[in-house]
């Protein structure tokens, strides 16, 4: 019966092994994952990460698993083991710009999930310093989105890029003015340190205020 999702989702299993053409097999592996995630069967979705070949849809495939899971409410320790696991899988890609990206992509996962602590740590593993800053970066973006100002600017301050460090304040200064939350709007605009970003971000904050339907307008 098709409201037997268990079993329906390994005959997909099954028959995803069966495609032949290794793009779709991997993107299919991929997108089965997700689906387990979301069910909560994060140890059966992991083991499909071994059956993919290109090592981007495996960075995908974990980023696909880590944010599916941060969304069904685990509980801490389950979230613990799953980004461990997560991090087993992402050491054994061989491709650094993939490797790169599935820990950006489990920073972000622990992010949504509320772990800012384990997001930081894994942000900080990365050593190539323009993809630490983007998973510093991306991580502040998902905690304004969640109202977690303090670890957004926490975030956000480990960016070593003067550049980066503005231009990822003025965004999250903007999903802040966005939410109307325009005290912390201000607060993240104010610690933007080239004058016209800075201009530019209480422009926003004032024409969300003041004059909403002009604000795109605004840079």
């Amino acid at each position: 019966m098709a409201t037997d999702k268990n079993c329906m989702l390994e005959q997909l299993e099954m028959l995803t092994g069966d495609i032949e053409d290794t793009r779709w097999k991997d993107q299919t592996y991929r997108e089965l994952a997700k689906l387990l995630a979301r069910e909560k069967q994060t140890e059966k979705a992991i083991s499909l990460i071994v059956k993919i070949e290109k090592p981007d849809t495996k960075a995908m495939t974990i980023r696909g698993i880590g944010m599916e899971a941060a969304s069904t409410g685990l509980a801490q320790d389950e979230y613990n083991m799953l980004f461990k696991a997560l991090r087993t899988e992402a050491e054994k890609i061989e491709h650094p710009p993939s490797y790169a990206i599935a820990l950006t992509y489990i920073a972000m996962a622990q992010a949504f999930a509320g772990d800012d602590s384990g997001a930081m740590l894994t942000a900080k593993d990365m050593k190539n310093e323009a993809l630490r800053n983007k998973a510093f970066g991306e991580s502040a973006e998902i905690q304004a989105e969640h109202d977690r100002f303090s670890a957004a600017m926490t975030s956000i301050a480990a960016i070593e890029s003067l550049g980066y460090r503005n231009k990822a304040h003025r965004i999250i200064s903007k999903i802040f003015a966005d939410r109307k939350k325009y005290d912390e709007a201000l607060k993240a605009a104010i610690a933007i340190e080239n004058t016209y970003q800075k201009a530019q971000a209480i422009l926003y904050i004032l024409a969300k205020q003041i004059s909403p339907e002009e604000v795109s307008l605004v840079e």
